[in-house]
């Protein structure tokens, strides 16, 4: 039973609102470990440089969406396997079934609440302490 005040939290979102409201809504779930990138490329970058137990990205950002963000984490030795949850705003169904077949461990569809989130994260990580 993982305990969410240790659990490191990479949220990636090139729209700063919904990246703090991301946060906020793990801040009240217990998160306390979480950092933020804008795009796929600076989350590689700070993927590469702390160990992270979790990834929650956005699907449609610039430079690198969260698709290539995905494979590029599946191809890194380090971060390979970390649990990965795609946002999106749109429940394509051919975009899940893209992140799927690239590795990914859940969607989400934004809006979303606390309680869905938390949800989501347990069926990765297990039940939250």
């Amino acid at each position: 039973m993982p305990n969410a005040v240790a659990i490191k939290v990479l949220v990636v979102d090139d729209q700063n609102s919904v990246r703090q409201m991301t946060r906020m809504t793990l801040e009240e779930i217990g998160f306390r470990h979480i950092h933020e990138a804008e795009n796929g490329v600076q989350a590689m970058e700070t993927a590469s440089l702390q160990p992270l137990d979790l990834i929650i990205s956005d699907y449609n950002m610039p430079e690198m969406d969260g698709l290539g963000l995905l494979r590029a984490v599946r191809g890194h030795p380090v971060v390979r396997k970390v649990p990965f949850i795609l946002l999106t705003g749109r429940g394509d169904r051919e975009l899940v079934v893209k992140a799927a077949q690239a590795g990914v461990n859940n969607y989400l569809v934004k809006p979303f609440t606390a309680a869905i989130l938390r949800e989501k994260i347990e069926q990765v990580m297990g039940k939250l302490s």
